[in-house]
């Protein structure tokens, strides 16, 4: 396990967590900057799923045999730890899902059914991932609902002064990432609560980017749902969870139907399960939940404030080197920042400028990232987005901007 100095941070010990880092792409070593769209794991997540299989695979819940206990206790020991990272007062206020999506997509479907009714109104900003607008938008064609889309500032800032005029006495939603995902901003997450409390509002926020560089508690964060996904905190894929507070997910009906979800069945009538079991239809992700728990483990080994304190240098640090490249220009520049840069070079598409950073055994993302409005309210195809992680290193910088100086050089 990862040991981390409290006053230097050993990013080479912590690398040895994550045997993919040191693997070669194109005949390079893999400098892996693409951490958005999905961070990589370290072996202790691997393990904890592989032993599971190896050792501990049952069905969970009232399985009276061994094994099924056994794998039960591993899935809801997950629970509690995640409940206990994230301060969740109540652990059965966490719902596991799929992912963020699911989880945005579990409110947009319950809570809409419960407490919108046609002519109330769900806000979002013009700055959210496809998954925290989509969801939004078949959901109020659905029940006559309004949805209101606020700008963002140019630099990428929340424009605050926009949702104090868009919200009413019939606004039931709003709907807002803690961090855009092509931006990097932090929205103030603490002030829209708080606006939306004098409104009789709910606030749910998109947490699956802020997961990663953030230790969030959300007792003091105080908002009424919040959806993040495994896979962007060191965790596997096709695991996520739904945080709502326990008054609101009692209210709003199920999201699926099926097996676990239910208390008694009739043939043409069923009374529901208590939380968290009412939203969980059907057997669960019962190994990559476990998982999801061990990338907790790890992030608990290392030194977070301080891990931080490294992933914001890299920021700092890659910001000054790619802003000294005559012809780019960097997509948001708010002054809350988590460590994710978008960039254009002038005249070349961004998809180019990835394939050739790929030839050099640099992973970065192109496109439009999930977010078209965006890219619509700069006017521009998409960009090349470098995304860090703690894992990451100032050497790894410094091979990103010499690359990106080479796909200028070859491509103007």
């Amino acid at each position: 396990m990862s040991q981390v100095a409290t006053d230097t941070f050993n990013v080479q010990t912590l690398r040895e967590d994550f045997p993919i880092l040191s693997r070669e792409v194109n005949g390079k070593p893999l400098v892996y900057l693409d951490n958005g769209a999905s961070s990589q794991k370290p072996k202790m997540v691997v393990e904890a799923i592989s032993n599971y299989y190896y050792g501990y695979h049952a069905n969970v819940h009232r399985g009276v045999h061994t094994l099924s206990q056994e794998a039960t206790d591993l899935f809801e020991s997950a629970r509690k730890k995640l409940a206990n990272w994230f301060n969740i007062k109540h652990t059965h206020e966490l719902i596991f899902t799929k992912g963020t999506t699911d989880a945005i997509n579990l409110v947009a479907s319950s809570f809409v059914e419960r407490f919108v009714n046609k002519g109330d109104e769900i806000i979002v900003s013009q700055m959210e991932h496809h998954s925290n607008l989509v969801p939004w938008q078949i959901a109020c064609k659905r029940h006559g609902a309004v949805l209101k889309v606020i700008p963002f500032a140019k630099d990428g800032s929340y424009l605050f002064s926009a949702l104090e005029k868009a919200i009413t006495p019939k606004t039931k939603l709003i709907a807002v990432n803690h961090v855009s995902n092509t931006l990097g901003t932090i929205n103030p997450i603490e002030d829209i609560v708080a606006l939306a409390r004098k409104h009789n509002a709910k606030v749910l926020v998109d947490g699956a980017q802020s997961v990663p560089h953030m230790k969030i508690d959300l007792q003091a964060l105080d908002v009424d749902f919040f959806a993040t996904s495994s896979h962007k905190m060191y965790g596997p894929t096709g695991i996520g969870f739904l945080y709502g507070k326990e008054e609101l997910l009692n209210e709003m009906p199920p999201y699926q139907g099926g097996g676990e979800m239910i208390s008694s069945v009739d043939l043409y009538e069923s009374q529901w399960a208590d939380l968290p079991f009412k939203f969980e239809a059907g057997t669960p992700n019962i190994a990559d939940a476990i998982g999801f728990g061990a990338a907790v483990d790890w992030m608990q080994s290392i030194d977070f404030e301080v891990a931080k304190k490294h992933e914001e240098s890299l920021l700092h640090y890659a910001t000054k080197k790619l802003s000294a490249i005559e012809g780019l220009t960097i997509y948001g520049t708010a002054e809350k920042k988590a460590s994710v840069i978008s960039f254009l070079l002038d005249g070349i598409h961004p998809y180019d400028v990835g394939t050739i950073l790929d030839q050099l055994g640099i992973a970065v993302r192109t496109g439009h990232h999930c977010t078209e409005t965006i890219m619509k309210f700069y006017g521009i195809p998409g960009t090349v987005r470098a995304s860090f992680a703690f894992y990451n290193t100032h050497e790894e910088v410094d091979a990103l901007v010499k690359g990106v100086e080479r796909a200028k050089r070859m491509l103007s």
